[in-house]
C-alpha cells in the first residue's frame, strides 16, 4: 500500500492497533494463482513477531500457503469520511465549495512466514492461546479431540510490518484541530476512533513527519 511519510507508523503504533483489532485478511498468494486467497479471521497477536490462529481444514487457503507460506495478514479500520467542508478553515476566508473531501483510516499489513500446525498438542496450545484472550470458564479444548481432526492451526512469524495512519498529517496543526471538531460534532460510527487517533498523533512528534 501506498505509505507517506506523515502517514507512516511506527512499528510500535502498528502493533497497538493490531492488538486492539485482532480480526483481518490472511492473504495467501500461492503460485501461479489467477488471484490469491483472502480469509477473513479472528488470529492472536502473541508478541510482536508472532501471531496464532486456526481455520477449518476444508479452508481453501491451505493449499495456497503450502504452495508458498509469504503471507500477509491485513488490518484496517478506524475509518472516518472526512467531508470537503471541512478542509476550509473559516477564520481563512477558504471556499467550503473547493475542499477536497478525503477519509481518515488506519491499515496494518503484516508480511509473515506461515508455519502450518497438524499436530494435535499444538492446535490445543494454539486454542488455548485463543481462548484466554477471547473467552472465560468453557472447557479445555481437549474436551473436544474428536473435532480436532477438522481444523489446522497456524503460527505467523512476522518479518516485517508496514503501518499506515492517514489522519491529516499532510496539513497544519489548524486544520487538523478543525477537523477533530466536525468529527466530534457529528459524532457518526468511527468519528471517535478516528479523532482519537487525530488528536493522538497530532500530540505525537514522531508522527509529525515532514513532507516529501
Amino acid at each position: 500500500m501506498l505509505i507517506h511519510p506523515w502517514d507512516a507508523g511506527t512499528d510500535e503504533e502498528a502493533l497497538a492497533f493490531v492488538r486492539a483489532n485482532e480480526f483481518g485478511h490472511l492473504i495467501a498468494s500461492g503460485r501461479d494463482r489467477d488471484v490469491p486467497v483472502v480469509v477473513p479471521t479472528q488470529f492472536l497477536l502473541t508478541d510482536a513477531s508472532t501471531i496464532l490462529l486456526h481455520l477449518a481444514r476444508p479452508n481453501p487457503v491451505w493449499p495456497a500457503i503450502e504452495e508458498n507460506p509469504a503471507v500477509v495478514m491485513a488490518v484496517a479500520g478506524d475509518w472516518a469520511y472526512v467531508e470537503g467542508a471541512w478542509k476550509a478553515l473559516p477564520s481563512t476566508g477558504e471556499d467550503p465549495r473547493l475542499g477536497v473531501p478525503t477519509t481518515y483510516y488506519a491499515a496494518v499489513q503484516l508480511v509473515c512466514h506461515a508455519e502450518i500446525v497438524d499436530d494435535p498438542d499444538g492446535k490445543l496450545g494454539i486454542l488455548r492461546a485463543q481462548l484466554a484472550r477471547l473467552d472465560h470458564d468453557l472447557a479445555d479444548p481437549a474436551e473436544h479431540h474428536r473435532r480436532l481432526p477438522g481444523i489446522r492451526g497456524l503460527r505467523l512469524t512476522v518479518q516485517k510490518i508496514n503501518g499506515k495512519f492517514k489522519y491529516g498529517g499532510n496539513v497544519d496543526e489548524d486544520h487538523r484541530r478543525y477537523v477533530a471538531e466536525r468529527l466530534a460534532e457529528r459524532g457518526g460510527p468511527g468519528d471517535r476512533a478516528a479523532r482519537e487517533h487525530l488528536l493522538r498523533r497530532l500530540a505525537d512528534p514522531r508522527a509529525n513527519r515532514p513532507r516529501g
